[in-house]
């Protein structure tokens, strides 16, 4: 990755962040760092809103450490989401408490654990009524994958999933190698659900 000038991940890293919006496509996801933080319930429940709460003041904590400390300034990525439950008819049936989530920001690799670990110490000083505690900078490595862009509200996910796991995965001799995954372009408190545009991505292996 770059190291000079302001990196936009969304342009030096097009290839995940972006798909065609008319059907999957395969791609090759390299191993990334992100930060990451656990949990269970519905999008935009008090668990999920307290994650957010943790997440994004860290990620923008490493974005100026990185400006001012290694002379290195980027934009801060999208929000990024895997999910799964323990039972597969979770999220058709629609139970929501059952929902399992990571959700994650994607962190440069010039940053170390041991800088995110002093940041993170800053940041619990500066900031204690926020818990941090859950709170990990880990890797992921999803390699062979399937990608596409919705165009929508979260809502119409359903059937483009359903075609999918059901359809194309098996016509291709493919199952399931990770979690869903979701990058999400838009920001859905300030677009309408018809507008929004999200990454759909799934972890791939041969049967």
């Amino acid at each position: 990755m770059a190291t000079q000038g302001k990196v936009d991940f969304k342009v030096t890293e097009k290839r995940l962040f972006s798909a065609p919006s008319d059907d999957f496509v395969e791609v090759d996801i390299p191993g990334l760092t992100y930060l990451m933080i656990d949990g269970q319930g519905a999008p935009g429940g008090a668990a999920y809103i307290d994650a957010l709460g943790s997440l994004y003041p860290a990620a923008y904590a490493l974005k100026f450490f990185s400006k001012q400390t290694l002379e290195q300034d980027y934009v801060v990525p999208p929000l990024e989401g895997l999910w799964w439950s323990d039972k597969k008819d979770a999220f058709t049936a629609g139970r929501q408490d059952e929902w399992r989530w990571t959700m994650m920001i994607m962190v440069p690799d010039w940053i170390t654990p041991d800088q995110f670990a002093a940041v993170l110490e800053a940041l619990k000083a500066k900031k204690p009524e926020i818990d941090f505690s859950k709170l990990r900078m880990a890797s992921l490595h999803e390699g062979r994958s399937l990608q596409k862009l919705h165009l929508g509200s979260f809502a119409d996910e359903a059937p483009v999933l359903h075609r999918l796991h059901y359809e194309l995965m098996p016509s291709l001799g493919l199952t399931f190698n990770g979690p869903h995954h979701e990058i999400y372009l838009s920001d859905p408190r300030k677009v309408a659900p018809e507008k929004l545009r999200t990454v759909l991505r799934q972890p791939v292996r041969s049967v």
